[in-house]
């Protein structure tokens, strides 16, 4: 009786130990609940579009406009507001209420300026971006290469980020994050796209998960850019794709001509921007990935 006593308090003392150590649905590894990590996800925006009631950023450290411009190479045309045909502004589409519609590849770009709502530095740039997309990309896409988001001061091939669905079937998801051409192709040869030196600069991932019925995360992590240790991952739906490590060369911008575009070749749902001025934990970018609404 007595050695019957001695095993169930030993069992009480484990139980209790156990529910001690063992964490709420809303807490993490590291300890830290959903809702801090939240917090600190807020703090570290520099811009955040729900685009739940407007096509203007919820949050923004420079201009909250979105712009439309027929032609790159002539930004003085460019004018407030989105006057793209085939872009609209679906306010029931949404993850939670409105979205950003591309329905078709038309003349045309619709972006963000990147002053004051990327956080650029010529020595130590980091920072995050993650958006939300959903679509079909071998039933949807037309034929061509598709950037659902690009920012640069010039073009894809010369300080840049971006992620893109390769031109074909089936098509696969990569991320660039391409320094000074000057840097990478220094005697180039032949259209930049197909060269196996930038080929090597890139985080593929084959047979992506994108699909129609339901939204698939974006995320795209970087550190480092503009020293000697530069590194860049992406992240899709949460887990880890890939990285491009010892990215030393230099990423050179003008800030007034550098634009956060939107939807390139793109068809399809896109929601949920947000841009950071730091690179994100694992964590984070779980409750990203994971939490309800945590950034409206």
């Amino acid at each position: 009786m007595k050695n019957s006593f001695v095993i169930l308090v030993l069992a009480l003392v484990l139980l209790s130990c156990g529910n001690k150590t063992k964490k709420s649905s809303n807490q993490i590894e590291d300890g830290m609940d959903e809702s801090s990590i939240s917090n600190n996800l807020k703090e570290a925006l520099t811009l955040y579009a729900s685009f739940d009631t407007s096509i203007d950023a919820d949050v923004a450290n420079g201009d909250a406009k979105l712009y439309t411009v027929m032609n790159r190479r002539e930004a003085d045309s460019a004018i407030v507001g989105l006057h793209k045909d085939s872009v609209s502004h679906s306010k029931n589409l949404g993850k939670t209420d409105g979205a950003l519609l591309f329905s078709g590849k038309t003349k045309g770009s619709i972006y963000y300026k990147s002053r004051g709502n990327i956080a650029y530095d010529s020595t130590n740039w980091n920072g995050a971006i993650s958006f939300w997309l959903k679509l079909n990309p071998n039933e949807d896409l037309q034929p061509g290469y598709c950037d659902p988001i690009q920012i640069t001061d010039v073009s894809y091939n010369d300080a840049s980020i971006w992620v893109d669905f390769t031109k074909t079937l089936p098509r696969a998801f990569r991320l660039g994050v391409i320094e000074d051409r000057d840097a990478w192709n220094p005697e180039p040869e032949g259209p930049d796209n197909e060269n196996p030196k930038f080929l090597d600069l890139l985080v593929r991932m084959d047979d992506p998960p994108f699909n129609r019925d339901e939204w698939t995360h974006v995320l795209v992590n970087y550190s480092g850019l503009n020293s000697p240790d530069g590194k860049a991952e992406l992240y899709v739906n949460g887990d880890f794709v890939g990285v491009r490590e010892n990215i030393s060369n230099a990423f050179t911008w003008n800030l007034e001509e550098s634009n956060i575009y939107l939807g390139l070749s793109y068809i399809g749902l896109f929601d949920e921007l947000s841009i950071f001025n730091r690179s994100l934990s694992k964590e984070e970018i779980e409750v990203l990935y994971k939490g309800k609404s945590i950034l409206k």
